[in-house]
């Protein structure tokens, strides 16, 4: 009796195989199609002078150090948050994971009057800060926690799935050699968490990046101070649709280069890794 060879060669797996294949190209065409399409409407010199603007430049560098400042703080408050998800058990924690992760599927629109009924100059906590002196929105500050409230799910979620799936044994051997709680957290569960780390990082910081809705509702769009890369994209639109090409292009090449060099950093992380 002829026995079937197992792996690609079966009929079935050709098959199976060849309609994965169909789709992957079919949804790689179907991303690169319109990037291409941006790409091809640039090449002129219009375009190139609406990438060199004042307008395009003020909104990519305050895109930039807002979104910087953002992961910052996403990275101090939700690593310790992530870990703390994925190791304990406490009274409400799955109406914790419920509030991580409402702002991913809220509106964006609904979250920015959501921050301007909290923190506006009217809002439940803005009316007491202002008496202090101290008003959040149509602030840089204000770009900040737009980005925050719609982009911490994704890095803390993922770092909690990182922080879940790590050998607790590795842990626990290190702690009878000696070695400290702070020690074991910051020589061997974050160097072993590093991967998740950088992709939910990476996954984050693209949506503070083009963070839009919450943004323009909570801290408007004024160039300089809160017109981040997508408020200057749709500003310039209602009146020239070459430079709203161009801006959109400038944003693709910056999230280009920040994806590839995470994707970067995160191999050569899983390459130590697995050479330890």
């Amino acid at each position: 009796m002829k026995r079937r060879r197992p792996g690609w060669f079966g009929r079935g797996d050709r098959l199976a195989s060849g309609l994965a294949v169909s789709a992957l190209a079919l949804l790689a065409g179907f991303i690169c199609l319109p990037l291409l399409s941006l790409v091809i409407w640039t090449v002129n010199e219009g375009a190139w002078r609406a990438m060199a603007s004042q307008i395009a430049l003020d909104a990519l560098l305050l895109s930039a150090k807002t979104t910087a400042v953002t992961m910052a703080i996403i990275f101090i408050v939700g690593t310790p948050a992530a870990f703390l998800l994925a190791r304990a058990q406490f009274p409400g924690k799955r109406l914790v994971n419920t509030l991580v992760d409402l702002p991913a599927v809220l509106p964006p629109s609904a979250a920015g009057i959501a921050l301007l009924l909290a923190f506006g100059r009217m809002g439940l906590l803005g009316e007491h800060l202002r008496v202090l002196g101290i008003e959040l929105s149509f602030t840089t500050a204000a770009v900040v926690m737009a980005e925050l409230f719609v982009a911490a799910h994704f890095y803390v979620r993922q770092a909690a799935v990182g922080f879940a799936g790590i050998d607790r044994d590795v842990e626990e051997a290190a702690k009878v050699d000696g070695a400290s709680r702070v020690a074991v957290f910051t020589k061997i569960t974050l160097p072993l968490v590093y991967p998740a780390l950088v992709a939910g990082a990476v996954t984050a910081w693209a949506r503070a990046l083009g963070e839009f809705g919450g943004t323009i509702i909570f801290a408007g769009s004024f160039q300089g101070v809160t017109q981040t890369m997508p408020l200057a994209i749709y500003g310039t639109l209602e009146r020239d649709f070459d430079a709203a090409v161009a801006l959109s292009v400038m944003v693709l090449g910056f999230s280009f280069a920040v994806i590839l060099a995470a994707r970067f950093f995160t191999g050569r992380a899983e390459e130590r890794a697995g050479q330890d």
